[in-house]
């Protein structure tokens, strides 16, 4: 899951801002997603890599990105199947809710029959 981004209220930063004379109004603060580049180790990443046959040189970045686009598809998956625990009264993950959700959602079709 995705780490908590704290919310700005940016009326109140702005009539703090206007508060103090001779200043120029900053710009509302921008949070950051992640204080670290990724969550995945990325020398697991790479040895998932190297052991494809396919595959004899893989790059710093190309390691990150695979990282990277792991992690928001398994973000995307579990924000999706927790929908169905909630309709169903539920705060944990069964697998019934995964797959609910890779049934209702067209991005997740190549995934149909994985878990049977």
């Amino acid at each position: 899951m995705a780490a908590a981004v704290p919310e700005v209220n940016v009326a109140a930063a702005s009539a703090v801002s206007a508060a103090v004379p001779n200043e120029e109004p900053e710009a509302p603060p921008t949070a950051t997603v992640t204080s670290r580049p990724s969550r995945l180790p990325l020398s697991r990443v790479k040895a998932l890599v190297k052991a494809d046959p396919d595959v004899s040189l893989a790059s710093q970045e190309a390691v990150f990105i695979l990282a990277r686009a792991t992690e928001l598809f398994v973000e995307t998956m579990a924000k999706d199947a927790f929908t169905f625990a909630q309709q169903g009264k539920r705060k944990t993950l069964q697998r019934k809710d995964l797959d609910n959700a890779i049934e209702a959602a067209d991005e997740f079709a190549f995934l149909e029959g994985t878990l049977d």
